[in-house]
């Protein structure tokens, strides 16, 4: 089964981070990816750009608006993710707590709907 993992946190904490730092939170990173292609877990990961680039739309009674920003304002910001693949949720949360955004934010980890294929 496929599984995203929605990393979180404090964007405005992440950009006060220094890059030689953040280069080696980035490493770590890279590591973990590596950890998840050699388990046969690794599906794909991708990086978001702050939430300030963000639009929200809705279209009640038909009619588009676009609102700037993220749907929620939260105190920590949904940045990244990644999609494995896991034969159960406890294998999949034992594969999500070796990533090192858990120590420095939150990670949701959410099945795909099963049967669900668009297209």
């Amino acid at each position: 089964m496929k599984y995203l993992l929605m990393l979180y946190a404090d964007e405005k904490a992440g950009a006060a981070i220094a890059p030689e730092q953040m280069a080696g939170f980035m490493g770590q990173m890279a590591a973990y990816q590596e950890t998840l292609e050699k388990a046969g877990a690794f599906i794909d990961t991708a990086a978001l750009q702050m939430t300030g680039a963000a639009k929200t739309i809705s279209s009640p009674d038909g009619q588009l608006q676009v609102h700037d920003g993220p749907y929620a304002d939260t105190r920590e910001q949904f940045g990244g993710y990644f999609i494995i693949e896991a034969p159960d949720m406890d294998e999949a949360i034992r594969l999500a707590a070796l990533c090192p955004a858990a120590g420095w934010g939150k990670i949701e980890i959410r099945p795909y709907h099963p049967g669900y294929s668009p297209g």
